[in-house]
């Protein structure tokens, strides 16, 4: 078990390596998910209830964006100095190689987000059940947006303006796990419990991570030949 884990713990520990030599990005991507939900309740005024009502979707709105920052340079560095192509021709395998990098992506875009937005929800008046939903929500969802977010980046790997096409194509299919996470928040306050919204977020994890994986590693190939 130990050798087929393999590739896939040392794509994760080479990534988290990279990471800790450019702390500017890590820093970067936190600290625009702050502003992004600090903003918001400047702008609304400060009428608890109101704030209570936009808070789950300005905390998950901010987490996507916030993730969203990091996805071009998922492959990207790699590609460019054929660390990439050399994963490909590996005899190890390439699927578990991406898999490991998207759980790095999580574990420095997606993990300080969850761990942060707590502490950001206080500002919006919610309970501390609420802020417990809002935790979990976020720690089911997050993972997901990095693995749907995983094959955008491949399939726009090498495109002339990527950043904007990866945009365009993966807003769209980060919309249920937006809808399902803050729903579950919303759900809790409005007395009707969060178990069914947790319980979706939670099949479309395990959902996208059987499938994202291979997918993204599928478009890397057609990328690189």
């Amino acid at each position: 078990m130990n050798g087929l884990l393999y590739p896939f713990q040392q794509s994760v520990r080479r990534d988290l390596l990279l990471a800790a030599r450019h702390k500017t990005e890590i820093i970067t991507a936190l600290f625009f998910f702050v502003i992004v939900v600090n903003l918001l309740p400047l702008g609304i005024g400060p009428d608890p209830d109101l704030l209570r009502k936009i808070a789950p979707g300005a905390l998950w709105i901010g987490a996507l964006l916030a993730t969203l920052l990091g996805l071009q340079r998922l492959f990207a560095p790699d590609h460019a100095d054929g660390t990439l192509e050399q994963m490909a021709l590996s005899p190890q395998s390439f699927t578990l190689l991406v898999a490991g990098k998207i759980l790095a992506h999580w574990l420095v875009a997606g993990l300080p987000v969850v761990l942060i937005a707590p502490v950001l929800g206080l500002q919006f008046d919610l309970s501390g059940r609420g802020l417990l939903i809002l935790t979990v929500s976020l720690l089911l969802g997050t993972p997901i947006l990095s693995l749907i977010g995983a094959v955008g980046a491949a399939l726009t790997l090498g495109v002339r303006g990527s950043g904007a096409l990866l945009s365009l194509l993966i807003l769209p299919l980060y919309i249920p796990a937006l809808i399902f996470g803050a729903g579950a928040v919303e759900a809790d306050l409005a007395g009707l419990g969060p178990e069914g919204h947790l319980s979706l977020l939670a099949a479309l994890l395990v959902v996208s991570t059987f499938f994202a994986p291979w997918v993204t590693t599928v478009a890397l190939r057609v990328a690189l030949e």
